[in-house]
């Protein structure tokens, strides 16, 4: 593996986190490339059909800020289930532009894709030995699939559902984890086993660089401004990548030992981590390099999964609870999303537009978020 000393980064930001009154988030997609494609074994079809709906009662807040009448009261949310196939586990999901939603299913070594209209699921075989961890959306509308199993990064095209496999260069198993396009339209991902990576789909070229503190990278983001960040959830920090040498700046919360799990950024470029061993959400301002830290709601929260949506609210999942959280940042106050399967163990968190998805991998089920 190529060895990286750990470098002082300059960090490329505008303003601080807070958003100036009655501005909305700006757009945060960078255009990416496409990738070749191979062949895969025929997907199978399961019907399935949505659970019950069930409606949410708001959690008392400090009273709104200026932009608050864009944000729905949570009493305006529903929650809906979406069994999938039995075993599957699903681990991560990922709304597609099209409606549909991808999940890894984790368990029986698939892609899961399922259709919210009708309930009904396809599952794509990814390979003998497959363990899919992380799945998102790129730019070119491209499933791209972080394989424990394969050791590798997967890509499925959402037309032809054939699959292409990158396999990690020679070094070891590196028990990948999530994945991020900056942006250039390189592929970042991490590696609990101590590593980080980048693939560029224009070449199929993949590099994978030691952590510069071992073991631990788990969640990955990049900021509007194309700055990828990773997670270490056994380093308890997060880290900034440099997309042009590779090298990696440790950043460390306030908290010692919190277990930095996930990080997402928000529409200015600041940086949402959930500290699952805390069970707090932390705040990170490049512009101001401060940390603010919110302990969540309840006796024992554990936050695993972090999303910041459209409109910058934050949503936490908290094993805990069994529930998803939603943080606002202008009131700095929670709103609690009882789930009602149990234990419904949200690992991961995505959305689009109105909507917040989860993959429900204790029950074997996806989870929205959403107005009826």
């Amino acid at each position: 593996m190529r060895r990286l000393a750990l470098v002082m980064l300059a960090a490329i930001v505008v303003g601080g986190c807070a958003r100036p009154v009655g501005t909305a988030p700006a757009d945060t997609a960078p255009p990416q490339p496409t990738a070749p494609l191979l062949d895969s074994p025929a997907p199978a079809t399961v019907a399935t059909s949505p659970t019950a709906v069930v409606p949410l009662a708001s959690q008392p807040g400090a009273p709104g800020s200026p932009t608050a009448a864009s944000i729905p009261d949570a009493s305006e949310l529903i929650v809906q289930e979406y069994p999938v196939p039995r075993g599957s586990h699903p681990h991560d999901v990922a709304p597609a532009p099209d409606g549909t939603v991808w999940y890894t299913a984790q368990g029986s070594g698939e892609l899961g894709r399922l259709n919210p209209a009708t309930g009904e699921t396809r599952h794509i075989p990814l390979g003998s030995a497959s363990a899919p961890h992380g799945v998102i959306v790129g730019p070119d509308g491209a499933a791209w699939v972080t394989d424990s199993g394969l050791n590798a990064i997967v890509r499925v095209d959402p037309a032809t559902e054939k699959v292409d496999v990158f396999p990690l260069p020679t070094g070891g198993y590196a028990n990948l984890n999530t994945a991020s396009f900056d942006g250039t339209g390189v592929l970042w991902f991490t590696g609990q086993s101590g590593v980080y990576g980048r693939l560029d789909p224009k070449t199929g070229r993949v590099e994978v660089f030691d952590a510069p503190r071992g073991r631990g990278p788990y969640g990955i983001a990049t900021t509007p401004a194309g700055i990828v960040y990773y997670a270490s959830l056994a380093g308890s920090h997060i880290a900034r990548l440099d997309v042009l040498t590779g090298a990696a700046t440790v950043l460390e919360p306030p908290t010692p030992g919190q277990g930095a799990r996930r990080v997402w950024s928000d529409s200015r470029g600041c940086l949402w981590v959930s500290e699952w061993n805390a069970g707090q959400v932390a705040r990170y301002d490049p512009a101001t390099e401060q940390w603010k830290e919110w302990r969540l709601p309840g006796h024992t929260p554990q936050a695993y999964a972090v999303y910041v949506d459209e409109l910058d609210m934050v949503w936490l999942s908290d094993f805990g609870a069994n529930a998803l959280v939603r943080f606002d940042p202008e009131r700095e106050a929670f709103d609690v999303f009882p789930l009602p399967s149990s234990p419904a163990n949200v690992r991961q968190i995505l959305g689009r537009p109105g909507e917040v998805w989860g993959a429900e991998s204790g029950v074997d089920k996806l989870v929205v978020i959403k107005r009826p």
